[in-house]
């Protein structure tokens, strides 16, 4: 019999907040985490695939519970996007695997724990939403509005592992946001593969994005910020500029990713924007509002890009100015139109890019973050530092981690004096 769970998440944080709708399943059925994975009963592995090392750390994960149940009786799910793509193969080259679980059918899992024989039920064909994504005591906490893509950029493979967009009822949004402010959250992001497409119909009317916002926004509540992540460039239209401009409790910090500053490359990738559009973008966000600031993606070295194209990614990143940025080299992804690309660029050159782009990059954080410095601004209070029992840290609104001296509740917001930066963080002094 099953009492006790392991449960560990890979990957995005859609992954993350599937993972919280699970643990609130396992639990309301009785089951309880585990001290450790060697204590449990059954392990449950959330997997992401969207790059070759995040199959390597699972792979290397199995290997580890295949141990135990060398040991003893022990219960091994993988799920999530990883589970996905090699389906039943996982399964014939790990075959310490229990049960492979799709994205789809992550609501199976408890069944299968708890029924007398755990046989799995039908396979599901559709995406379901979890009716809370909450962790208990969390002060941010995700709400997923929709999931999957049908974008099919050339180099990812979360088309073929999420499937279809489809958009979460804005009933059910709406009841989640409540329900998220009546525990004493102050931060939500709102999340999906592409969260701008999203596209419920209710009672005749389209609901869109921006329209979403509109409504979350006229809630009565408490909440301080609303943030998504993350949106299409080609779906970040005028309208939604508009509303973040009229709602300020849009927080002031959007991730937009531009993946590459080349319009040749960009549409090799299939992104549906060029460099031209994606500036005049920036510009219209900060023309609308001045205190915007922004973090992106990037990646170097896709197949044929030349040394020149790269430069222009430099040349945008110069212009968007981020105070994050998520950078890796291309890694092919097979199944991915862009594997059987030509030109394929040298692992050597991609790496060498790579680290002059972080190092770009640095810069220009150590820069923008520099100039806020002797700010007055507020604080989500998070935690206790690790390093000094009698200092806090917390977030900003523009996602920057502060520490403090002080005592004052975690999940309150504070007016903090940005002083010294310190790598990353600031240091600061409660006002």
């Amino acid at each position: 019999m099953i009492h006790t769970y392991w449960l560990e998440t890979y990957g995005c944080q859609m992954n993350i907040a599937e993972s919280n709708a699970l643990e609130l399943q396992l639990k309301g059925a009785g089951l309880v985490p585990a001290a450790s994975a060697e204590q449990a009963d059954c392990a449950i592995l959330n997997t992401c695939t969207v790059r070759k090392s995040a199959d390597n750390r699972i792979w290397g994960r199995l290997g580890f519970f295949g141990r135990i149940k060398k040991e003893r009786p022990f219960t091994l799910i993988v799920t999530g996007c990883m589970a996905e793509r090699l389906q039943e193969d996982l399964k014939d080259e790990a075959p310490q695997v229990d049960y492979v679980i799709g994205t789809n059918d992550k609501q199976r899992i408890v069944n299968i724990l708890t029924s007398k024989d755990g046989k799995m039920d039908e396979h599901s064909q559709s995406y379901t939403f979890g009716s809370s994504y909450y962790q208990e005591g969390e002060f941010s906490s995700f709400i997923p509005i929709m999931n999957g893509c049908n974008n099919f950029c050339a180099y990812c493979i979360v088309p073929y592992v999420r499937g279809r967009e489809v958009s979460r009822p804005v009933e059910d949004i709406v009841k989640e946001f409540a329900f998220l402010d009546s525990k004493g959250v102050k931060e939500i992001t709102l999340l999906g593969q592409n969260v701008n497409s999203y596209h419920f119909e209710q009672d005749g009317e389209i609901i869109n994005f921006p329209k979403l916002l509109k409504i979350l926004a006229a809630q009565k509540h408490s909440v301080k910020w609303i943030r998504f992540e993350s949106p299409h460039p080609k779906d970040f239209t005028s309208e939604l500029v508009q509303v973040i401009k009229e709602e300020n409790v849009i927080a002031r910090h959007l991730h937009i990713p531009l993946q590459s500053g080349s319009t040749r490359i960009l549409s090799l990738m299939n992104r549906k924007y060029s460099q031209e559009q994606f500036l005049s973008l920036i510009d219209e966000i900060r023309e609308a509002v001045p205190e915007i600031t922004f973090s992106t993606d990037v990646m170097v070295g896709f197949p044929s890009e030349t040394e020149e194209e790269y430069q222009e990614t430099l040349h945008v990143l110069s212009h968007m100015r981020c105070l994050e940025a998520f950078m890796y080299y291309f890694n092919p992804r097979e199944g991915t139109k862009a594997v059987d690309m030509e030109g394929q660029v040298d692992e050597e050159i991609r790496k060498r890019r790579l680290s002059e782009l972080i190092s770009f990059q640095h810069a220009i954080f150590a820069d923008e973050k520099t100039k806020r410095s002797h700010e007055e601004v507020e604080v989500l209070v998070t935690q206790v530092s690790k390093n000094d029992a009698s200092q806090m840290l917390g977030k900003t609104e523009h996602n920057e981690m502060v520490v403090f001296s002080g005592s004052p509740e975690k999940g309150n917001i504070v007016t903090v004096r940005l002083n010294e930066l310190k790598g990353n963080t600031y240091s600061g002094i409660l006002v």
